[in-house]
This record gives structure tokens, C-alpha cells and sequence, in this order.
């Protein structure tokens, strides 16, 4: 069993996973920076968002399909046999606020498969969901819990600021970015504080950035455009209004849908493709992204009347999985609190109980 490039995945270890000493403090400390931030915009805004990727720009239908004839290295979990699954993606860019798209940061796009079988990782976790997580980005901003609170603690520090100076601060992030690509280079920390180029979010390739068990390998995910409609908007620019992506996905849903292809990573070099540093891209001449399944999705009304109850009721949490696709890396774990508190926090002062989507 062997990748493209012939190299051989690795079976997880519980080695491979190294808790730091003072893992669990830190962990704590982003739950209360990000609690901290929670509270102030509900207090502000009378309603309680996501703890990060607060605003959704679309919420669309859609169906998955696992291909035909994997190999046994990709044959694994959700993936370990052909089958079409109902999948509801959500399309969004943090931070905590409903900022105006005129601050720009990077696009994100998460996606629940429903109604999937298997051995379950938290049984007291409501429904059959598999959720992943991805961003328009390879990896991670920061590698490790320690760190990602360093810059947390940056991003509490302006929540809630003037909107005209975050778009003002993100013009020029955005100039720095654009003069750092041309050099043929990439600055995530420049993206995810608002340089983030203006490009269309149905476009965008998405990454986890960080690893899930595959199961008995480790792996990351991609989501790429692969319809023509698609991969025209690679790049394609949008403008600056304040609700500039969900109008411009709206208008592409209206008449047109799109078909993406979910890629699997295999690690096959835990020294090149560390799980606990999630900082870096794991190099995809060891071990490009295969295809293991696709999601298509028909012309329909991408945000309505009912999304916004919808994004109050509807959690995306990558620990709601197959314990074939658990989540690893100290990154995820830090997250797997984060996102409870957020998730208690947005459920009690909305006054709406957070459940699974029906299919």
C-alpha cells in the first residue's frame, strides 16, 4: 500500500502525539480570551456568535459521494466504501464580529456530513455527523496552543474597534501581502490579521491545516473547486461592500451550482509532516492530496430568511466525528475546548439549543 509517489503511509502511533507541560493552562487561557471576546460582542451586538468564523456568508445543501474503488489506504472510515451522503456546507471568515467585508480575512468553509455510520468518538454527541473544518490556507497560523494565544490575545485586543480603522489597516495588510506574493511568497499572519486578498470564496482551494486520524493512518484534507464555474472564479476579484462574499455566492447559487472534490493527504514522514507542529504545509511532492470522494451542490437560495436560526441551531465542530476521523495535534485539542465554551456560551444567551440538522 503506497502513495502516488510510492512512499508508504504511516499507521498512528499515540507517540506521535506529544502533550506539552503546560498544555492544559494554556488551554485554559485561550478559553478565557476567547470567552473574553464572546461576551463583549454579544454585549454589544445583542446576540452571541461563533467564538471564531463568526460571520456566514452561505449555508447550502448538498451531497457527497465517496469513490468508487479506493484503495485500501484511502478505503478507510467514511471512506472505506462507496455511498452518497446529504452534506449542509457553511461558507465563512472570522474573527468574532460581523465585521464588514471591507476588513478582509481569510475565507473558510466547513461542511457536515449526515447520517454517516460507524463507531461514534463522543456517544453523548447528538446525531450520525461528520464535520470537517478547512481554510483557504495550507497551514496553520501558528504551531502550537502557546503561540495561537500569543496572537489571540493581539485579535481581543481590537475586538469590537472602529470598523473604518480595521478597514483602513486591512487596505494596507492586503498591499503587504500582495508585495510579499509577488516575491513569490505567502504570509499567513499578514492574511489572518486582514490582508487577505479580496478573492472569491467559491474559488478558493481549502485546507484543514491540521491533521485527522484516517483510520489506521494519519492524513489532512483538501476541498478544490473541479467545475469549470468553479475554477473561473480561481482568483477572481470581488469588491469591498459590507456583505461582498455572501452576495457573491448568492448571485452564483441563484443559476449555477458546483461540484468540489474532497483530497486526502497520507503522512508518510512524521519528521517532515509533524502532527504536532501545525504551522507546517506538509510537502505534497512526499504526499500529494488523492481524491477520495465528491460534493455537488444545485442552484439554490445560498442565505435566506431562515439561515440566520439555522446558524443559531447548527454547530461545526471537527470533534464531532467518526472515531475513525478523531481529530490530533495539540492545535485540535486546544480547539476541542475553545469550541465547547463557545458553543455553551452562544446556546444559553441566544436562548437556542445548538442541535444536528435534520437530512
Amino acid at each position: 500500500m503506497t502513495t502516488p509517489t510510492g512512499k508508504t503511509p504511516i499507521p498512528y502511533q499515540s507517540g506521535f502525539e506529544r502533550v506539552a507541560i503546560h498544555e492544559a493552562e494554556t488551554i485554559h487561557a485561550l478559553q478565557n480570551v476567547f470567552a473574553g471576546m464572546a461576551h463583549k460582542v454579544a454585549e454589544a451586538e445583542g446576540h452571541a456568535n461563533r467564538a471564531v468564523h463568526a460571520k456566514g456568508h452561505a449555508l447550502v445543501r448538498a451531497r457527497l459521494t465517496v469513490l468508487d474503488n479506493l484503495p485500501p489506504e484511502l478505503a478507510q472510515g467514511l471512506f472505506a466504501q462507496a455511498g452518497s451522503y446529504d452534506v449542509l456546507m457553511r461558507w465563512s471568515s472570522p474573527p468574532a464580529e460581523q465585521l464588514p467585508d471591507g476588513v478582509s480575512t481569510p475565507r473558510a468553509v466547513a461542511f457536515k456530513v449526515l447520517q454517516v455510520p460507524g463507531e461514534r468518538l463522543d456517544l453523548e454527541k447528538q446525531g450520525r455527523s461528520q464535520d470537517f473544518l478547512m481554510v483557504n490556507g495550507p497551514a496553520f497560523s501558528a504551531p502550537d496552543p502557546q503561540a495561537f494565544l500569543k496572537n489571540v490575545k493581539l485579535l481581543a485586543a481590537t475586538t469590537n474597534r472602529s470598523e473604518t480603522g480595521k478597514k483602513v489597516i486591512s487596505a494596507v495588510l492586503r498591499g503587504a501581502e500582495a508585495a510579499v506574493e509577488a516575491l513569490g511568497g505567502e504570509s499567513g499572519k499578514l492574511k489572518s490579521m486582514g490582508g487577505e486578498p479580496q478573492h472569491h470564496p467559491l474559488g478558493e482551494t481549502y485546507f484543514s491545516q491540521t491533521p485527522y486520524l484516517y483510520g489506521r493512518y494519519m492524513a489532512k484534507l483538501s476541498l478544490a473547486p473541479i467545475d469549470p464555474q468553479l475554477m473561473a472564479l480561481d482568483g477572481a476579484g470581488i469588491d469591498s461592500e459590507d456583505d461582498a462574499q455572501r452576495d457573491a455566492i448568492a448571485r452564483h447559487f441563484a443559476t449555477q451550482g458546483g461540484e468540489w472534490e474532497l483530497r486526502v493527504q497520507l503522512n508518510v514522514d512524521v519528521d517532515r509532516m509533524p502532527i504536532e507542529d501545525a504551522s507546517v504545509e506538509w510537502p505534497q511532492d512526499l504526499s500529494p492530496f488523492v481524491a477520495v470522494a465528491r460534493i455537488r451542490a444545485e442552484p439554490q437560495s445560498s442565505w435566506n430568511d431562515g439561515s440566520q436560526r439555522l446558524e443559531d441551531e447548527t454547530a461545526f465542530d471537527q470533534w464531532n466525528c467518526l472515531a475513525a476521523h478523531r481529530p490530533i495535534g495539540a492545535i485540535n485539542r486546544a480547539r476541542r475546548e475553545v469550541m465547547k465554551t463557545s458553543r455553551e456560551f452562544r446556546s444559553s444567551f441566544n436562548r437556542c439549543p445548538i442541535h444536528e440538522p435534520s437530512a
